[in-house]
């Protein structure tokens, strides 16, 4: 369903900055008895509301669609995510102080792999998630887990009812993903207590403008934050920014801390006046957006198609929802791709929405020793790298595409940032080398 009014703020004045045509549901993946089957798209848009200052997709996909009983995506098949979330973890056990006498409690918590570490403290916690899946591999390791949809009318119950008022409550990478989202953030508002503080981790949109993240653009992130779209909506539940962290994570992420206090850091401050000194608060920051990433895709498309005019094999590495925006978008047909591999076993055996490539283990890059390999998962670009040292050694090659199309060689030496300007392709080295559209997160 297409929205006429801002999901935050209800203003009608919403204005397309990026249309990238229609696509499947992006964790929609195929059994081998689908894959011959039609399947339903949905535009996919983004505007700017002119009243608020938040980005977001215009169109709705019914959450029952997005989240689906099979929901595919298991936090805990990531090594670095694994490693990333006990640092959250830790760090909160110790800033805030919290014990046996505390309760955290985390929204879209998955398979359980950030609550554990709390578990492993002795610290009482609850997670709550809609997947049935993640759900249960939750409740199977320790971690107490409701599967469902979080909403203010459960906060009240869990709050009211049952008396579960929580001291920290996180939400990693779902604040971009709730259609409802005031009713969201009440949530939040009911079930803290008066000294008690949000965690919010969510995809930063100023970097996924600069460095031209397109494919993070998907019908699951109905939003794409910034401090500016963010501060009236938590306002209007009597919930205030304090602190900002800036963190590499998925091409540039903010941790956002949120309570009743007013108080804001200096860090923060600084980030506002920032993002004020862009301009990310007017339309006309975001006027370029499309033209680039419409260069972006012909590059690409171009390099591709010109290996493959060689007789060059081509894979591709994860099965991520951002994947399947990318392929969908480079639309290269069927076929195209020998096939991607991905380390989740949730998703082998199935095949990625749209273009019907069929999903493998990741073994079979050094089976089969394709010539070149898609880097879907450019944001985990340094563990892919390192996990796929014996397919580099026999002279596998990566193209790694955002924020501009690059090969890393085999015997390159990379780090973990998918931003080092590399090998890119000759169309982008001139025109990039020295622009300040492309920026470390």
């Amino acid at each position: 369903m297409k929205i006429t009014h801002c999901r935050s703020c209800g203003g009608s004045r919403l204005q397309v900055i990026l249309n990238l045509g229609d696509h499947p549901v992006s964790n929609a993946l195929l059994t081998p008895e689908e894959v011959d089957k039609p399947e339903e798209r949905f535009p996919l848009a983004i505007v700017f509301c002119r009243d608020c200052t938040l980005l977001q997709v215009n169109e709705t996909v019914p959450a029952e669609v997005l989240y689906r009983a099979e929901y595919p995506y298991f936090s805990s098949s990531s090594p670095a995510l694994l490693e990333h979330a006990a640092e959250i973890a830790e760090s909160l056990i110790v800033d805030r102080k919290l014990g046996r006498n505390s309760f955290v409690v985390e929204v879209a918590s998955n398979d359980g792999y950030l609550l554990k570490n709390f578990v492993k403290h002795g610290i009482p916690c609850l997670g709550i998630d809609p997947a049935k899946g993640p759900a249960e591999s939750a409740n199977s390791i320790g971690v107490p887990t409701l599967n469902k949809f979080f909403n203010s009318a459960m906060a009240k119950k869990l709050a009211q009812k049952d008396g579960l008022l929580a001291d920290v409550m996180i939400a990693n990478n779902v604040v971009a993903h709730v259609d409802a989202i005031n009713d969201f953030v009440a949530g939040f508002a009911s079930m803290l207590k008066p000294a008690g503080i949000a965690v919010f981790e969510f995809a930063y949109a100023v970097d996924l403008i600069q460095n031209c993240e397109f494919d993070t653009m998907y019908h699951e992130h109905l939003f794409y934050h910034t401090l500016h779209g963010l501060t009236p909506l938590f306002a209007r539940h009597g919930l205030y920014l304090n602190d900002v962290k800036r963190l590499p994570i998925h091409g540039g992420s903010l941790r956002l801390f949120v309570s009743r206090d007013r108080k804001k850091s200096r860090t923060l401050m600084e980030l506002l006046r920032h993002e004020k000194a862009l301009g990310v608060d007017q339309s006309g920051w975001y006027e370029t957006f499309a033209d680039r990433v419409s260069s972006l895709r012909d590059s690409l498309v171009a390099m591709l198609r010109a290996e493959k005019a060689r007789g060059k094999r081509i894979a591709c590495y994860g099965a991520a929802a951002k994947g399947s925006t990318m392929i969908n978008y480079l639309n290269l047909g069927p076929g195209f791709f020998d096939f991607v591999v991905d380390a989740n076993p949730h998703k082998q055996g199935k095949f990625m929405p749209g273009q019907k490539i069929p999903i493998s283990h990741p073994d079979r890059l050094t089976a089969d020793q394709p010539d070149f390999v898609l880097m879907l998962v450019w944001n985990f670009a340094g563990e892919v790298l390192r996990q796929q040292r014996a397919y580099r050694q026999a002279g596998g090659r990566f193209i790694i595409p955002i924020p501009a199309p690059r090969i890393v060689e085999p015997a390159e030496i990379t780090g973990e940032s998918p931003f080092a300007l590399g090998n890119l392709h000759p169309a982008f080295r001139a025109k990039h080398a020295a622009s300040s559209e492309i920026v470390n997160p």
